[in-house]
């Protein structure tokens, strides 16, 4: 309405005739109000029918789902934190048994290292003894060799000696001697 006296008090200042239309009506209600009515029935036809409810009901059920789904991720969450651990656990274990494993081959290692040098310094005085019985073996050999050939050249010696200076006078005599010798024996 304020719109239309707007329009009527323009009219008239401008001096021109008023012209005033009325407003379309059916059974005594203007535009507005059949909007009005026909929103209320809407609205009735809605609620008679129950939608809200059921709107309601697919809400709850869609929010059902969602914890579901929700508790269903709660618990994966939880199995996942649970093999997390132990495999975590399972990883700490092993780690504890190749160190102990590590230590337990350093140990032996060095034991064989420590056995090792002890056969090695064994087989080098075996070697060296054996060494010191070849080379006094050998100086026995040689003496031997030594006095060996000594004995040789001094029996030919003593031979060539013999045949040179005593002739069968000499002989006799020396013989005589040593039976006398034993006789005194």
């Amino acid at each position: 309405m304020a719109n239309h006296s707007t329009t009527t008090a323009s009219t008239e200042a401008h001096g021109s005739p008023a012209e005033h239309h009325a407003a379309p009506t059916a059974l005594g209600l203007d535009a507005p109000a059949w909007i009005a009515m026909a929103m209320l029935a809407v609205f009735a036809i809605l609620l008679w029918k129950r939608v809200p409810a059921l709107i309601g009901a697919a809400l709850d059920k869609k929010i059902a789902g969602i914890r579901e789904q929700l508790d269903e991720a709660a618990r994966l969450r939880a199995e996942a934190e649970a093999i997390k651990a132990e495999y975590e656990a399972r990883a700490a274990q092993a780690d504890a048994e190749a160190a102990t494993m590590l230590a337990r081959a350093q140990t032996e290692a060095e034991g064989i290292v420590r056995q090792a040098e002890a056969d090695a310094a064994a087989l080098v005085e075996r070697r060296a003894k054996m060494a010191e019985d070849k080379i006094a073996a050998a100086e026995r050999t040689a003496l031997d060799e030594v006095r060996a050939k000594v004995a040789q050249a001094a029996t030919a010696a003593a031979e060539a000696l013999l045949r040179d200076k005593v002739d069968a006078k000499a002989d006799k005599a020396m013989v005589d001697a040593a039976i006398a010798d034993l006789g005194k024996r």
